[in-house]
C-alpha cells in the first residue's frame, strides 16, 4: 500500500511498527527489529539492520515483494546522535517496482528522526537537537503539505469506512487539529500520518536534486 517516488521513479516502501521488542532472542510479530552490528568496524559506530516481520504487499499493485538487496540510510536521532540504518530493498514480482522499507522513526527524505520533527511541529523545541533554520524548514515543509495530508486521511477514512478517533465537533479547527482528529494527538502522530499517506501511494517528493 505504499509508494514514494524518487527522482529516478524508484518508490520507497513504508511498513511496520517501530519497536525493539524481543523475547529470549525471538522477535515478536508486527515489530521492527534493530540489530546493532559493530564487529566488522574498526571504530565503533551505531549501525543497525532493519527488517519488518510484517508481510506487506506492493503498494502499487498489491503484488508479492521479494528482498533484492539493501542500502544504507543515515539518520540523526532525537538525542542528536548519528546512526546508520541498513534498509532492505524490495522488488515486486508483478510490476517489478523497487521499494525500500522504512521504520516509522524516519520521515522520507528527512535526515532527522520523526520524533524531532513532530516535536517542532507541535511547538516543543526545547529538546530538539537541531538549529533554528532546520526547524523553520520543517515547519514550512509540513504546513505546505498539511492540506494534502488531511485530504489523504479523509479519503482513506471514507474508502475503508473508518471512523475518526474523536467525536465530531461543531467548532472550527485548525488543519493540524483536524489531522489529529484522524490519527490522534498522542506521541507518534506524525509517524502515523506519514505511514498512512505513504502506504496509500500519496506521498509527495519535495527534496531538491543537483546534477553534476
Amino acid at each position: 500500500m505504499t509508494i514514494l517516488h524518487r527522482k529516478e521513479k524508484t518508490p520507497l516502501f513504508w511498513c511496520g511498527t517501530a519497536r525493539n521488542n524481543t523475547t529470549k532472542g525471538v522477535p515478536n510479530k508486527l515489530t521492527w527489529l534493530l540489530y546493532q552490528d559493530t564487529s566488522s568496524l574498526r571504530i565503533p559506530k551505531k549501525v543497525f539492520f532493519v527488517r519488518s516481520a510484517e508481510q506487506n504487499p506492493c503498494p502499487c499493485c498489491n503484488g508479492r515483494l521479494e528482498v533484492i538487496g539493501s542500502r544504507r540510510r543515515k539518520c540523526i536521532n532525537s538525542a542528536g546522535d548519528k546512526i546508520v540504518l541498513i534498509l532492505r530493498r524490495l522488488q515486486c514480482s508483478n510490476c517489478e517496482r523497487v521499494h525500500h522499507e522504512l521504520p516509522d522513526i524516519l520521515v522520507p527524505y528527512k535526515r532527522h528522526c520523526s520524533e524531532s520533527i513532530e516535536a517542532v511541529i507541535s511547538g516543543n523545541t526545547q529538546s530538539v537537537a537541531a538549529d533554528e533554520s532546520t526547524m523553520t524548514r520543517w515547519r514550512f515543509w509540513f504546513y505546505d503539505l498539511i492540506n494534502h495530508f488531511l485530504g489523504c486521511l479523509i479519503s482513506i477514512a471514507v474508502q475503508y469506512c473508518r471512523n475518526s478517533v474523536e467525536v465530531p465537533s461543531c467548532l472550527s479547527k485548525s488543519p493540524l487539529q483536524r489531522i489529529w482528529h484522524y490519527v490522534g494527538d498522542s506521541c507518534g502522530w506524525l509517524a502515523r500520518v506519514v505511514r498512512t499517506v505513504t502506504n496509500s501511494n500519496n506521498w509527495i517528493q519535495t527534496r531538491s536534486a543537483f546534477l553534476s
